[in-house]
């Protein structure tokens, strides 16, 4: 019989650990929705394993307007969805590619570290699969996009989303949550006869988007689609701007933020903040208590952005605030 290997005690004790860790930190589903919705918070006090599936494909889909558009899509959404997670997790990602046009496609996730931020071992024509791990080591609030060449073509036609990384002990408590992003359509003119809009390469170049959106349409923070909130209730959005090229003055008017910039979760956020400026491919959290019901518009404060489509509204519904807000109007 052959005489037991030291070699052996240590592969046993090393399997062993490891079931123990498996058991302690089994993998879970990860927590996800879709703008401008986000998850609930993270309850759980440890560190998992958190799995998602994302799948690239095409859509076409409702631009506004009375408009079309095929965009290039995390799960037929844009953006993709808010990703929910706490630092010290493990992300694993299942990825998938069903585009129809043959293209390959990639994840570069910011909160990511490591060569691409996970795109180099994501890239994956149509029909591959893809399963890949990263240990979440900072907290915050992350931009994530395909980033196959040309870059900036998967950004403007729709392959983006956020990732939340919740710092150790969790987010103050707020009310109402939402997803906004913030993005640029280069297009070209309409061909007589059609309501689908194509991209335009030259366009983007140029940096001369023809529309700028939230949430990958037109309408989709207005009418029926605006964000809603009661008096006395503290707000916080999750913004992003992926760009591809332009910087955005994030504003609401009528209120004033407690902001983290740059999406960094700090001891002391920045108060009283009336506009956050926010970078291509960047990211900001905002707060703010709505005190007086109304209609407050959302918009990008660089105005030309605004007119070009960046801007939504925030219904606030309550009981009439006097002491803040009151006047009124001689007739004509």
């Amino acid at each position: 019989m052959k005489p037991f290997q030291p070699s052996s005690i240590i592969t046993i004790a090393f399997l062993a650990s490891q079931i123990t860790n498996a058991a302690c930190y089994a993998a879970e589903p990860a927590q996800f929705a879709y703008a401008p919705n986000v998850p609930p918070p993270i309850t759980r006090t440890q560190s998992t394993t958190v799995e998602v599936h994302l799948d690239a494909g095409t859509k076409l889909t409702n631009f506004g307007n009375g408009l079309m558009y095929r965009f290039w899509t995390f799960n037929d959404h844009v953006p993709g969805p808010l990703i929910r997670t706490r630092v010290g997790d493990t992300l694993k990602i299942y990825f998938t590619n069903h585009d129809s046009s043959g293209m390959p496609h990639n994840i570069d996730f910011h909160a990511v570290t490591g060569p691409g931020g996970g795109s180099e071992i994501t890239t994956i024509a149509p029909g591959q699969d893809a399963i890949a791990s990263f240990k979440l080591l900072n907290p915050g609030l992350y931009i994530y996009h395909c980033a196959m060449p040309p870059m900036m073509e998967h950004i403007a036609n729709g392959m983006y989303g956020l990732i939340l990384v919740e710092p150790e002990n969790g987010l103050p408590k707020s009310d109402r949550e939402f997803y906004v992003m913030q993005s640029e359509f280069y297009t070209l003119p309409l061909t007589e006869g059609t309501n689908i809009l194509a991209y335009s390469y030259d366009a983007a170049v140029r940096q001369q988007p023809q529309f700028v959106f939230f949430n990958g349409r037109s309408d989709s923070l207005s009418g029926a689609n605006s964000i809603k909130a009661k008096t006395g209730e503290k707000v916080r959005i999750y913004f992003g701007n992926v760009g591809p090229n332009l910087v955005s003055s994030f504003h609401i008017i009528g209120t004033t933020f407690t902001a983290y910039h740059d999406g960094v979760f700090s001891d002391i956020p920045q108060h009283f903040v009336q506009t956050t400026l926010v970078p291509s491919s960047g990211t900001t959290v905002v707060e703010f208590q709505v005190e007086v019901p109304g209609t407050y518009t959302i918009l990008d404060h660089s105005s030309a952005h605004a007119e070009k489509g960046a801007r939504g509204t925030l219904d606030v519904k309550g009981f009439p605030r006097p002491d803040l807000y009151h006047g009124q109007r001689s007739n004509p």
